[in-house]
């Protein structure tokens, strides 16, 4: 790495702290700075923390915003103007205006924007691009997206009182939204068919209870089944199935194939990817080595339109 980027963190809950934590680590990165009208955690006393968001905005080279997503665009379009690079959480926004604003600003700006997708930068996601590159899974027959939790929020996220709200909480939005983006990435973009959001009856607070959906990627049939409150265990699944073979990735890193009848596991290469990594290429294209792996606001626009369709039903 060359001279470490000053970066400054908005938004201090379970992923702020989390890259608190690493980027303090890090040799890219100087985190000379963090801001959240609540959380103020000790252990790190090289940096600035506090409430004021303009103050890391004063101090920093870049910036990671991990505010709720409704809170994306207040400080993202301000940082893009100011000539700060920008790594965003998913998703990019809840209001698709403020969205394209975000992109706008991107486009116009000198410095990096990236959206942090756990997917972007998997081994298995690498996988998957190369296989379909290779025509080793001959016509891509169609995709399943399968998701299910015990409880809503997940446990790591039960503080976060704002996911299960239905403002711009909901696990179509925290988590199908990562397994969108790695279908537009491998297929092309998204297009809703049919899709049915269910809540709990006469509740019109809480975020949704099972999310429905037909959708296509490059003219390929997507299908989407997610609950939430399912006795068992959380189960996360992407299927691409395909003439020649079939792929299954489970749990976010375990990739399995199938050339007939069965799934077998996939030895796969490489760094897993984690936000360790992400931080990596954030700093390389800040660098001016800008990566495929780190996705971009164009395709989180994307996303974002996907999942809004959800929730406009």
């Amino acid at each position: 790495m060359n001279t470490p980027v000053r970066l400054g963190i908005i938004g201090l809950g379970a992923m702020g702290t989390e890259v608190l934590r690493v980027a303090t680590a890090h040799p890219g990165f100087e985190v000379v700075a963090a801001a959240d009208p609540r959380r103020h955690p000790a252990g790190y006393p090289q940096t600035w923390i506090g409430t004021d968001s303009g103050e890391v905005l004063r101090r920093s080279d870049a910036v990671y915003v991990a505010t709720p997503p409704a809170f994306h665009a207040e400080f993202v379009v301000p940082a893009l103007e100011g000539g700060l690079s920008v790594l965003c959480e998913k998703p990019l926004a809840i209001d698709l205006a403020e969205g394209q604003r975000m992109v706008a600003a991107a486009e116009a700006a000198a410095g990096v924007a990236a959206v942090n997708f756990a997917l972007s930068d998997r081994h298995a996601t690498r996988h998957l691009e190369d296989a379909l590159l290779r025509g080793l899974i001959g016509d891509v027959l169609s995709v399943e997206i399968r998701l299910a939790f015990v409880q809503w929020p997940r446990e790591f996220q039960a503080h976060a009182g704002w996911l299960d709200g239905r403002v711009q909480g909901g696990f179509v939005r925290e988590v199908l939204s990562h397994f969108i983006y790695l279908t537009d990435r491998l297929l092309g973009p998204v297009q809703p068919v049919d899709l049915v959001l269910d809540h709990r009856p006469g509740d019109d607070v809480r975020s949704e209870v099972a999310a429905w959906g037909l959708l296509r990627a490059g003219g390929v049939p997507v299908q989407v089944g997610a609950v939430a409150g399912a006795a068992g265990s959380d189960s996360y699944e992407w299927i691409i199935r395909g003439s020649k073979r079939s792929y299954l990735l489970r749990d976010w890193d375990q990739l399995f194939v199938a050339g007939g009848n069965g799934w077998e596991p996939v030895p796969l290469s490489g760094a897993r990817g984690s936000e360790e990594t992400r931080l990596t290429l954030f700093a390389e294209a800040i660098q001016g080595r800008p990566s495929a792996d780190l996705a971009s606001f164009s395709a989180g626009l994307r996303v974002q339109q996907v999942v809004e369709a959800f929730h406009r039903g």
